[in-house]
């Protein structure tokens, strides 16, 4: 993409980036090992994160060598989360803004994420922003999760776009690998929980979804909506 050809659509990741699932996913984890007499490490949530669920929590049960399996610990997540979602869910910063800023310039959105659509769609819901986005992929949509670039390959293809012409919101360095690696104009938006990743390939790292850095990449003016 030349330097002077701002991107033509936003993909957004969706936990830590849109919301601040991350903490509650630490949370709901440190539930789950505290019944297994275990801890939920730093160094745990930088290998789970912005990965597909069944995979995060084979990475939890391996290194907790936990007598459970990934279905167990999934019914278990699920159970947990309706509570802390009711009382803890919120918007990270500037997105709200962000979107109405994209819809006002009429440029295409999308939510490609690790997460099942079911936790996705719940999420997406409470804020009324589903149809806010063109399609919302998920874990169920690709055969092979980030950092595969397969998620950001078919969110570009359902936009009719080149990789190169998406922008792609990333908070954690799974994720920017995925984007990067898919050729996208990746865009690192690193929250409390993955300030200490890596995120090689990306075009410049954010302050947070406010930065005016994204608004100009985008063509847009901040603060216009």
């Amino acid at each position: 993409m030349g330097a002077n050809v701002p991107p033509r659509a936003v993909v957004f990741d969706m936990d830590g980036l849109m919301f601040n699932t991350e903490d509650l996913y630490v949370e709901v984890g440190s539930r789950l090992l505290a019944r297994r007499g275990k801890q939920f490490t730093r160094e745990l949530l930088d290998e789970m994160m912005g990965r597909p669920t069944k995979i995060a929590l084979g990475i939890m049960i391996q290194r907790n060598d936990l007598d459970a399996t990934v279905e167990q610990l999934e019914t278990e997540t699920d159970a947990l989360f309706p509570d802390v979602l009711d009382a803890k869910l919120a918007p990270m910063p500037g997105l709200l803004e962000l979107l109405a800023a994209l819809a006002e310039a009429g440029i295409p959105k999308a939510v490609a994420t690790s997460s099942r659509r079911h936790f996705v769609l719940d999420c997406l819901s409470r804020f009324d922003l589903i149809g806010r986005f063109q399609f919302v992929l998920t874990a169920e949509d690709v055969v092979h999760g980030k950092p595969e670039p397969e998620i950001y390959q078919t969110a570009a293809r359902r936009l009719g776009l080149a990789c190169s012409q998406v922008m792609v919101l990333e908070d954690s360095e799974i994720g920017c690998r995925a984007a990067s690696r898919a050729g996208t104009f990746a865009v690192a938006v690193p929250g409390d929980h993955s300030r200490s990743h890596s995120f090689e390939g990306a075009a410049f790292i954010a302050d947070s979804l406010a930065d005016p850095r994204i608004y100009t990449a985008l063509g847009l003016r901040a603060g216009s909506s």
